[in-house]
């Protein structure tokens, strides 16, 4: 067997993978939370909850439709994307003009109402969702074997990431997107609709949470604390990247989803804690985070 640093080869590989996957989901969590804080500046404590509800649309469509996975990836994102936009526009519109702190707790408190509520209806234990037929099976490529779905989750993932930035970062909408958040009294007298924008905005942040969630529902049970197991690290990602930093998000996702990955392998007592430790060093010595804006 090949050894990898004294470490079986297939060992190291898999748990290398399993790092890039969990760093799949979070990049895209972290995307969506630095769309909605850049743009909006709401610290959205909800995105756990959300992503949750993704994975139950999937399965609520799969169960009671008969809608399989591959239109849930399409229409799981616009569903929990327009309850978004509804939380924005009654809830979440109160306070843009407010210290961070209410909409922190706004949010937190939706959260738990949320989860909940599933809680309620659907119980604790994880409800399976399979993976579809065209995504089943492994491919072997000699030092490990590869799941076929694990290498799309990745593969999505990252081409929604990369997407994102792009329309962000490279289009005339994105431009007026940032534009809106930055001098929105001057985008208005161009005649542009900014509180749609803020709207449209929150929607697609939420909808990106819930397109992780159906890419997650094959993978973990779906049930209603299955954000939970995510958001402390996704809040402590995005701080790392920079609050409100898209590339700055999607490179420490990917990044240090594999470095937990890694560690599981070389120090495993350290693995649950290892993203928390770079956050402390890198607020130490850049306090805005790697790729965070200077004032």
């Amino acid at each position: 067997m090949m050894m990898i640093f004294g470490i079986p080869a297939p060992l190291l590989f898999g748990q290398l993978l399993l790092g890039l996957i969990n760093g799949a989901f979070y990049a895209m969590l972290a995307l969506g939370l630095s769309i909605i804080f850049g743009m909006l500046n709401i610290i959205n404590f909800a995105h756990g909850a959300l992503f949750m509800m993704g994975a139950f649309a999937a399965w609520l469509l799969l169960h009671y439709l008969g809608i399989g996975y591959f239109p849930a990836l399409i229409l799981s994102p616009i569903l929990i994307g327009a309850f978004g936009v509804l939380l924005e526009r009654t809830l979440i519109s109160q306070l843009y003009k407010l210290d961070h702190l209410y909409g922190l707790l706004l949010t937190f408190g939706l959260a738990l109402v949320i989860e909940g509520l599933f809680r309620n209806f659907y119980g604790s234990s994880g409800m399976p969702y399979d993976i579809p037929n065209v995504l089943q099976g492994i491919v072997d490529l000699g030092f490990m074997y590869l799941p076929i779905y694990r290498a799309w989750v990745v593969v999505a993932a990252l081409v929604v990431c990369l997407a994102t930035w792009a329309i962000i970062e490279k289009t005339s909408l994105g431009a007026r997107l940032r534009a809106a958040t930055e001098n929105p009294g001057m985008v208005r007298a161009f005649g542009v609709n900014v509180p749609l924008l803020i709207t449209i905005t929150y929607g697609c942040g939420v909808g990106l949470a819930a397109f992780a969630g159906v890419l997650a529902a094959p993978i973990y049970s779906v049930n209603p604390d299955m954000g939970d197991n995510f958001i402390n690290t996704v809040f402590a990602i995005v701080v790392i990247g920079g609050m409100g930093s898209i590339m700055g998000s999607i490179v420490t996702g990917f990044g240090l989803g594999v470095i937990e990955g890694l560690t599981k392998v070389f120090y495993p007592q350290g693995s649950a804690t290892v993203i928390f430790l770079v956050m402390v060093i890198v607020l130490l010595f850049m306090p805005r985070g790697l790729f965070g804006k200077t004032a």
